[in-house]
């Protein structure tokens, strides 16, 4: 419904209102406020806030403006609380019930009975997180409006009496900053319609990513971006009983909502599952009212706990995702000659989530009933499960252990430290992080700590039928994400933890420091984790100088593993004990004092083993031709995680650079338009940076493209699916045949040059070649990568460069997730990281890229030995 509905009455706003009501003129409209009427401009982020604290000006007994985070680029992001005056009134007290609820304790049935008699509960309406999405916040603000200004509707009534309101209008105000302003930039005369105007068609890298390019809604459990992480501390403080995340998709497309496609994580309740469909027909019922055409159960699965509802499902919630079609602007042509307005769509949100709010509030003790069901009962099934403690080593990579802890306490997840003991029979020497599967979000904890989710047998059927008939596969995103994994550390098992004294983990703050700092020749910082490479660059930042080795060596009894750095005493400041204990506590770093220069084994410190280290000056290729997303976690990692400037020059301009000026370039991974922004100019700066000492680190997909025509920098190619040789099939074409069965028939039609099948996302093993200087922290123990797409890799030839780290053989290649069985075969062996030296300088490789999400931190050191490490090697004359 695009044309506006307004009721007469006594105090009607025209053009505000979008289904027939009476308004209170009191309650400011957008128009009064920001200038253009609802749905007549796309509004501007900061004018989103700028309303809703006008809305808060007006109606301060009913609402709260609450600002829970500020993104990158300085922005707000907020949410209103909006609720009858009672409730707004006795909000903390709201809040201590609904937390009551949440703790997943055996309440005493009085008092279950009178919470659930006097709670309101407590909704949550989230839009934008997608900046390009554009409709959701528009909608945010005129259910906002809607339900402080209409007077005398039994159902606003009703909705403010049973529920507490949170609308989030604006998840991701820098993108949708950008977004804005590249279509104002566009904008003419009037609104165009067609798809292929520039008003429709966002530049490089559009607005649907925040300020590092991570699309955020992939990111609720890693929490790598302010945005997610402040979101999450509002969602532990409000514990919302219904969640709504609310998106666009194609312009084409009519309305999605749940209940969701296949496949369903098997931790959501059957409960949960049935209340979907509850709220799927009382949406269905609004939509039919209003003669908008929907779909559910298609294309958007409920799988992957990285979503916005997948998230709080997995808390508790019945959350949902809403997908409109997108105007993508103020006006919209559709393939099949339709328009689609701005307004059309905020119309259709709108509706939406009034009829969310309506279910909610006719069946509002019965959900909360539900929620606290929920959380007691994985508390229940975590007290009886034989596994029900995770413990994590900390001798293992203990700055990535400590990393994990503290992600998982700022999702409301308890995680204790143990001292040096044992558990379970086993040792722990530096003591162990233990996570309690016996928690109200105990789900969370197994969806985000088990070895494996299962996919359901009978859609994974489906999918290799799909395969098999040349069908794309219906799997929408990755099907691995194991958080020990992707840290690279160890997490066992065990089922009572006795007495062992345990204190807690805090979010924030550095891990506690192991640095022994007393007088010597000088310090040893062993080269274990990412947090020790931080650690050492900022030292590098801070003017200290350090030298790394390529060997092991012993000192007083204690071996250091091959990538230790060393800062001697002589050649630093006389305050280097100092400094680097400040740095040490900053960092919760690992420092050894070295008593003397004398090694009992390996190299001293003077020999050819040691490089001396040096800040990186790092460029990255950016804009067209790479991938927007692995572009920004490729920045996202080296800044904000291992502390390296980024300097990014747009691939157009690369042969115009001075790329002398750098150590490093990074090409992040590419599109199929990256050779012609290149052009014979950027192709040829960045072989001669090569030539004269340069680093080049590709990710992903790069690799083709420096292996390509234009570069030749690697001596491997991207190689095509592999065929079984067919014995039936004649040398000539025209040779008569006979086809003995299906299989044989499947065999004879298959494309020869056909790539590989892709893959949406599965965990695996690598193998490092421990004489390698590029293994360095890995010798013993290989790593775990992410594979996505249909890339695999030829080796390299010995003569040509060496394979660092290569994927283990295809019956231990698998850690976690689904691969399917050819990928598995071919991929066996083949190159994960690959280095090759070329003139004075290098070429390293990685056949998947180490940064994808910014949630591979086990990768993270990896990283930092390819443009940390490498540049000290190519100086010192010892790379390959």
């Amino acid at each position: 419904m695009a044309v506006l509905l307004v009721a007469g009455g006594a105090a009607p706003v025209a053009a505000e209102g979008l289904i027939k009501a009476e308004y209170d003129s009191a309650v400011p409209t957008l128009e009064t406020v920001v200038g253009h009427a609802t749905g007549a401009r796309i509004t501007r982020p900061e004018d989103l806030v700028r309303y809703l604290e006008a809305l808060a000006a007006a109606t301060p007994d009913r609402t709260r403006l609450v600002t829970y985070a500020r993104s990158w680029e300085g922005r707000p992001l907020v949410y209103l609380v909006i609720g009858s005056a009672a409730n707004i009134a006795r909000l903390d007290a709201i809040k201590a019930d609904t937390a009551r609820l949440a703790e997943g304790r055996a309440l005493a049935p009085a008092e279950r009975a009178a919470i659930l008699a006097r709670t309101p509960a407590v909704a949550w309406y989230g839009a934008g997180i997608h900046g390009n999405e554009i409709t959701p916040p528009e909608s945010a603000l005129a259910l906002a409006h809607h339900l402080l200004a209409a007077r005398g509707d039994a159902l606003v009534d009703r909705i403010l009496a049973e529920t507490v309101v949170i609308i989030d209008p604006s998840q991701n105000p820098d993108g949708r900053a950008r977004f804005v302003n590249n279509f104002e930039s566009a904008m003419g005369l009037e609104a165009q319609g067609d798809r292929y105007t520039a008003e429709h068609d966002e530049p490089w890298p559009g607005g649907r990513t925040n300020h590092y390019l991570f699309d955020m809604n992939r990111d609720w459990f890693a929490a790598t971006q302010p945005e997610t992480r402040g979101r999450l501390a509002a969602f532990r403080e409000w514990n919302p009983a219904v969640f709504v995340d609310s998106h666009e998709m194609s312009g084409d497309d009519s309305y999605y909502f749940g209940p969701p496609a296949d496949p369903v994580n098997p931790l959501i309740t059957p409960r949960q599952n049935q209340a979907q469909i509850e709220f799927g027909k009382g949406r269905g019922a609004w939509f039919d009212r209003y003669g908008i055409p929907y779909f559910t159960r298609e294309v958007y699965d409920a799988f992957y706990p990285g979503y916005g509802d997948m998230w709080p499902t997995l808390n508790g919630s019945i959350a949902s995702t809403f997908e409109q079609g997108s105007p993508r602007g103020l006006t919209f042509t559709r393939r099949n000659g339709d328009t689609l307005t701005y307004r059309d769509g905020t119309f259709n949100n709108f509706i939406a989530a009034l009829s969310t709010l309506e279910t909610l509030a006719n069946g509002r003790e019965r959900i909360l009933s539900d929620y606290a069901d929920f959380r007691r009962s994985a508390v229940v099934e975590g007290e009886r499960a034989s596994d029900r403690y995770v413990v994590i080593d900390r001798s293992v990579r203990r700055g990535q252990a400590e990393r994990l802890a503290a992600t998982l306490a700022g999702q409301g997840i308890a995680v204790r430290r143990m001292a040096p003991g044992t558990l379970c029979g086993r040792s722990y020497p530096d003591g162990a992080l233990i996570i309690d599967k016996a928690q109200p979000n105990g789900r969370l904890i197994r969806a985000l700590l088990d070895p494996d989710v299962a996919l359901p047998q009978k859609f994974m059927a489906e999918q290799e039928r799909r395969r098999k008939a040349g069908l794309p596969h219906m799997l929408y995103d990755v099907t691995a994400w194991t958080l020990p994994l992707m840290e690279g550390i160890t997490a066992g098992r065990c089922g009572t933890i006795g007495g062992a004294s345990l204190s807690p983990v805090a979010a924030d703050g550095p891990p506690p420091a192991k640095a022994e700092i007393g007088e010597g020749f000088g310090y040893a910082v062993p080269w274990s984790d990412a947090g020790q490479a931080r650690f050492v660059i900022a030292a590098l930042r801070d003017g200290l100088t350090g030298s790394v080795t390529d060997e092991p060596f012993v000192v007083q009894g204690r071996r250091y593993g091959k990538g230790t750095v060393v800062f001697p005493v002589k050649g630093n400041p006389a305050d280097l004990p100092q400094r680097l204990a400040t740095l040490a506590q900053q960092h919760g770093a690992e420092v050894a004092t070295l008593t003397s220069s004398w090694v009992d084994e390996g190299p001293n410190f003077g020999s050819d083993a040691f490089a001396r280290l040096k800040l990186p000056k790092i460029a990255m290729a950016w804009d067209e031709g790479t991938d927007g997303g692995e572009a920004g976690a490729a920045r996202y990692v080296l800044e904000r995680k291992l502390g390296l400037a980024v300097a990014p020059i747009r691939v157009r301009t690369l042969g115009g650079a001075r790329l002398t000026d750098y150590d490093v370039l990074l090409l992040p991974e590419t599109t199929g338009r990256f050779g012609g922004a290149l052009g014979g100019r950027g192709a040829a700066a960045i072989k001669a940076f090569v030539e004269q000492g340069g680093v080049v680190v590709a990710l992903g997909s790069a690799t083709e493209a420096l292996a390509g025509d234009s570069l030749k920098l690697l001596a491997t190619t991207a190689e095509q699916a592999f065929q079984p040789e067919d014995k039936e099939k004649p040398a000539d074409p025209k040779a008569g045949t006979r086809i003995a069965g299906d299989d044989a028939y499947q065999r004879m039609i298959a494309d020869p040059k056909a790539s590989p099948d892709e893959v949406p996302g599965t965990l695996v093993r690598v193998d490092a070649d421990p004489d390698h200087w590029l293994a360095s922290g890995y010798a013993d123990t290989g790593a775990t990568a992410l594979v996505t797409g249909a890339a695999i890799y030829k080796p390299l030839n010995a003569a040509n460069g060496v394979n660092v780290f290569r994927f283990k053989p295809a019956d231990t290649l698998v850690a976690s997730g689904y691969l399917w069985e050819e990928n598995r075969l071919q991929l066996a062996y083949k190159p994960f990281l690959m280095s090759e030296a070329r003139g004075q300088g290098l070429v390293v490789a990685f056949s998947q890229s180490p940064v994808t999400r910014g949630y591979l931190g086990g990768l993270d050191l990896l990283v930092a030995n390819a443009v940390l490490l490498a540049p000290a090697r190519v100086e010192a004359g010892t790379a390959r």
